[in-house]
C-alpha cells in the first residue's frame, strides 16, 4: 500500500509543480491546492499506514492496550487542511480583484501594469 501511496504523492507533486509554472493565475492556485494535498498525504504516509484503535487509555491503566493510531500526524494534517483552505479563500479573492483591475488572467500581463 505504501509504494502506491508514494507513487500517488509523487504524481501529485509533479502535477502541482507543472500547474504552478503555467502563466494562468487560476492554474497557479490549482497547483497550490494540489501541493497542499500532496504534503498532507506525505505526512500521513511517512507516519506509517496502519489501522489501529483510537489512542484512548482505559481508566486505571498507564498505557493504551493493543495497537493504537498515532494522533500527531492526524492533528498536523487537520491543521494543514484548515490553513490551506484559508490560503485558498484568500487567493480566490485576490484573483477576482486582480482580474477586475487588469482584465487578464495571464501573469505576464499582470506584471506589466502599474496601478
Amino acid at each position: 500500500m505504501e509504494p502506491l501511496m508514494a507513487l500517488a504523492i509523487g504524481l501529485l507533486y509533479a502535477t502541482a509543480i507543472y500547474m504552478m509554472l503555467r502563466r494562468s493565475i487560476v492554474k497557479l492556485v490549482i497547483g497550490l491546492m494540489l501541493l497542499s494535498n500532496a504534503a498532507n498525504l506525505l505526512i500521513f504516509t511517512s507516519a506509517g499506514m496502519m489501522r489501529g484503535a483510537p489512542p484512548l487509555i482505559p481508566e486505571g491503566a498507564l498505557a493504551p492496550a493493543g495497537q493504537v493510531a498515532d494522533p500527531l500526524p492526524q492533528a498536523l494534517v487537520l491543521t494543514a487542511i484548515v490553513i490551506a483552505f484559508g490560503v485558498l479563500a484568500f487567493a480566490v479573492v485576490l484573483i477576482r480583484r486582480a482580474y477586475e483591475i487588469v482584465k487578464a488572467d495571464d501573469l505576464d500581463k499582470m506584471k506589466d501594469t502599474d496601478t
